[in-house]
């Protein structure tokens, strides 16, 4: 690990070379296309580089929530397809029309605004979502034949074209997303009696991609496999053969011997048993480390392993480093890559009760991001 930078209290680096190794390698495990989910900014890894580092993996196509998230990526450069599934009531879709946003369509009415918005010579590319059990957006089961239908009469026109079909699994068993696949592919086989063949199904993201060969049907979504991050609880990233891209760390800001019986923190829910060492490091929940974890997660400070002693405030924690020699400016690593010796991410979703997505997601925008190679 590298330590921050002199004047940096805190900063995530990014791993730009893991996201587009890990991209490889599940495009060669899946022997699929590969969507590089980069929705909310790169699941914390930030957007542009994570898009970049994707497709020179080899993905194909890019997938975010919403439009806005799918402009910025144009603005930053970013000149693959994109696709944007998830829309505000009543929302334009002009802009993304003009910019060449592919739309996840849910509902007869997204369907015609998006024919709305097609120019003369460019009609709009749709994704159609098709709910398939997981009670979220899609088109209805008693809607599809309408909206297939209604998708082919603007597809003959010009209005629109629709390149996929698609939705989304529960991951809450292999036989619920067996039968969610079979009705998707019986919507497929609707669909195409109504004169709709697009290229595109994508129906798995990163844990059936990997567990349920049955459901790539040549396309993938893939999310936080691309950042090197396990969505198995029995299975590591490195069980998986993917290298996660983020790690979290500060320098230490200050350190301090203090004497037994000592509170720490807020509510002093720890208190020293014996003269010790404290250390000071500055990442708070305002940075996205959870106050959940408090008195519980992991850190690394000079190759050896601490647990934060009480409670998580605002902008610090403090690490209760025992006799250990550790000095203003130290690194305090929270979380990486594991093979290297450090606590994952998952280990601090453990320490908080939630899952590794939180955790690097939820890393604010205070903490700079470092972008390298490795």
């Amino acid at each position: 690990m590298s330590r921050p930078p002199a004047g940096v209290l805190r900063e995530a680096i990014i791993d730009v070379g893991a996201i587009e190794d890990n991209v490889r390698h599940l495009r060669r495990l899946t022997g699929s296309e590969v969507i590089a989910v980069v929705k909310a900014d790169g699941y914390g890894h930030g957007a542009v580089r994570s898009a970049r580092a994707a497709l020179a993996g080899g993905a194909t196509r890019l997938g975010v929530s919403d439009i806005s998230e799918a402009l910025a990526l144009r603005r930053g450069g970013i000149d693959a397809p994109i696709v944007a599934w998830l829309h505000a009531p009543g929302a334009d879709f002009s802009e993304a029309a003009a910019r060449g946003i592919e739309l996840g369509i849910s509902n007869l009415e997204q369907l015609q605004k998006a024919a709305a918005a097609a120019s003369a010579d460019r009609p709009v590319g749709v994704h159609l979502k098709l709910e398939t059990g997981l009670s979220r957006n899609g088109i209805a089961p008693a809607d599809y034949r309408i909206v297939f239908a209604e998708a082919a009469r603007l597809e003959r026109i010009g209005r629109v074209r629709v390149i996929a079909l698609f939705s989304h699994l529960s991951n809450a068993s292999a036989d619920d997303d067996r039968a969610a696949l079979r009705t998707f592919e019986d919507a497929v086989g609707e669909a195409a009696s109504l004169g709709l063949a697009p290229p595109l199904r994508h129906i798995a993201a990163t844990h059936a991609a990997i567990d349920l060969p049955e459901s790539r049907l040549g396309c993938v979504r893939i999310g936080i496999g691309i950042y090197g991050l396990s969505p198995f609880d029995d299975r590591s990233a490195a069980d998986l053969g993917l290298r996660p891209a983020m790690t979290l760390h500060g320098a230490v800001a200050a350190v301090r011997r203090v004497p037994a019986g000592q509170g720490v923190s807020y509510g002093y829910d720890y208190r020293t048993d014996r003269e010790t060492t404290l250390a000071l490091v500055p990442l708070g929940y305002a940075d996205g480390v959870p106050r959940q974890a408090s008195g519980l997660g992991p850190v690394v400070i000079g190759n050896r392993r601490f647990t934060v002693a009480g409670r998580i405030a605002m902008d610090q924690f403090v690490v209760d480093v025992g006799d250990a020699q550790v000095a203003v400016g130290d690194e305090a690593v929270l979380f990486g890559d594991p093979t290297l010796g450090v606590p994952g991410a998952t280990e601090w979703a453990d320490a908080a009760g939630t899952i590794n997505y939180e955790i690097v997601t939820r890393v604010g925008a205070r903490v700079p991001r470092r972008e390298v190679a490795e």
